[in-house]
């Protein structure tokens, strides 16, 4: 869980050093670029947490149920609950931002991406990693076999 600093800065402060973070994210400019300033700011674990919300409202816009969602991510009911009313009442972050991702490349693309991204980290480390070496293999296994019914 993140840490806070039990002494808190004036609000107009933190209130700037936020738009300081929403202006690095706004200003890069292409996705290698992108991808430095997530590797800088964001742990792997953080990384790891953030893309499976993302995967969560994706696949709940796309109808499937907790049960599948919790299943195929591995992520709790409440959590899923938690991204549910964010994607039903919030300012529609989520909605707008897989549109734009759906428009620039495929989607299902898009989605396996994301899970080849969360499969690959953890499968890297050496203790509790089995689990997730597994799920990649599946993974991959799965990708092949769709490839071979296209070609």
């Amino acid at each position: 869980m993140a840490q806070i600093s039990k002494y808190p800065i004036p609000s107009s402060v933190a209130e700037r050093i936020f738009d300081v973070f929403i202006k690095s994210i706004v200003e890069t400019r292409d996705r290698n670029e992108a991808k430095q300033l997530t590797d800088d700011l964001f742990t792997p674990v953080e990384k790891i947490m953030l893309a499976k919300r993302l995967a969560v409202a994706f696949l709940l816009l796309k109808g499937y149920q907790y049960r599948e969602i919790s299943r195929i991510l591995r992520v709790s009911l409440g959590m899923i609950a938690s991204v549910n009313e964010k994607v039903q009442y919030g300012s529609n972050g989520y909605i707008r931002v897989l549109e734009k991702v759906s428009k620039a490349e495929a989607l299902e693309d898009f989605f396996n991406g994301i899970l080849e991204g969360l499969f690959t980290i953890p499968s890297n480390s050496t203790k509790g990693a089995q689990p997730w070496r597994y799920l990649k293999s599946e993974l991959e296994a799965e990708r092949r076999k769709k490839e071979r019914n296209v070609v």
